[in-house]
């Protein structure tokens, strides 16, 4: 089982905490955590709205549909996104910080505007924009915790988060199949760090601990999954570990809820490298960088390369593109 850790401990027994922290992040990438002051309200809350949107019907959905977005906004039906070019069977929302276009944009900055809110649940705005400033004080507080115990000011990672951070999230609904297709598939997360909220009782994500060894991760009670992306792996040239993960579409008859969050910095933002102690930098495994999936220094390009390879629909409807090579899916 992944290891637990209980984030009051940073406050009454830091030195401890930050250990358990280090050895989580470097050993598998991952770890349950507790602690972290989300009330039970607040989580029945988003699962509650989550649940309520993807019985709406199609057309109530499809007012959001990701087609309309060249942000990449909104709702992805079944079937609508791809990781290593094979389709997930999921559903979902997108939802991003809401910000004005950027006049001209080229690239990565194109990334950047407004969601899509239905208008069928007009609750969901408010809810999930709580959501997305509680859930970044806590990673950026998990963020100071690291780069302590790294040996870095504790503000280390502040000035790539400081202005206009490029957080997402993704509300998700896997559907059961008596054919046991990708969830999504295989792949790292492409930017610092994740956070994920899972329905009590499901099943289906699994983590890959060494090359071909899968284990299951089921829901802890009260607790977020968290694990680290592409870019903390760069910061501490690879002792930190982005580690590949899945997702099992549930059985038929069942199905699955889950909203994960992607504590992301600003588009333009470079994140730095961490100076290693000698301890840690000798057990450094460096970064695992696949050529035909680059990690881009500056953030905004991991994102793009993302989204486009990922819907490339969408891409090319807004974009005029078509991505190629497997996607690095969120």
């Amino acid at each position: 089982m992944l290891p637990v850790l209980d984030l009051t401990h940073a406050d009454s027994d830091p030195v401890r905490f930050r250990a358990d922290l280090l050895a989580a992040a470097h050993e598998s990438g991952f770890f349950y955590l507790t602690g972290h002051g989300v009330s039970g309200s607040r989580i029945a809350e988003v699962l509650r709205l989550a649940r309520e949107f993807f019985d709406l019907d199609e057309g109530a959905k499809d007012e959001i549909s990701q087609l309309k977005s060249p942000q990449f906004r909104g709702y992805s039906r079944l079937g609508g996104e791809l990781t290593n070019g094979r389709t997930d069977w999921r559903e979902q929302i997108d939802i991003g910080p809401e910000r004005a276009l950027v006049d001209g944009a080229e690239g990565y900055w194109h990334l950047q505007g407004p969601n899509l809110w239905p208008s069928a649940l007009p609750e969901l705005r408010p809810a999930f924009e709580a959501w997305e400033q509680e859930l970044s004080d806590m990673g950026l507080r998990l963020l100071r915790q690291w780069a302590t115990a790294l040996g870095a000011e504790p503000g280390v990672f502040d000035d790539a988060f400081a202005h206009s951070p490029a957080t997402l999230i993704k509300v998700v609904r896997y559907p059961g199949s008596s054919e046991n297709p990708q969830g999504v598939g295989a792949h790292k997360d492409s930017g610092v760090l994740t956070l994920l909220l899972v329905e009590p009782h499901s099943r289906g994500l699994q983590v890959e601990l060494s090359p071909d060894e899968w284990i299951d991760v089921p829901p802890v009670q009260d607790a977020f999954i968290v694990n680290i992306g592409e870019l903390l792996e760069v910061a501490t040239q690879g002792y930190l570990r982005a580690t590949r993960h899945r997702v099992v579409a549930p059985s038929e008859g069942t199905d699955r809820v889950s909203i994960p969050f992607f504590l992301n910095p600003a588009l333009d933002a470079v994140i730095p490298i961490v100076e290693l102690p000698d301890e840690l930098a000798a057990r450094s495994r460096g970064v695992e960088n696949d050529p035909n999936n680059p990690i881009f220094a500056t953030y905004g390009e991991n994102a793009w390369k993302s989204r486009t390879r990922a819907h490339p629909d969408v891409a090319e409807i807004h974009h005029g593109i078509t991505a190629t090579g497997p996607s690095s899916a969120y």
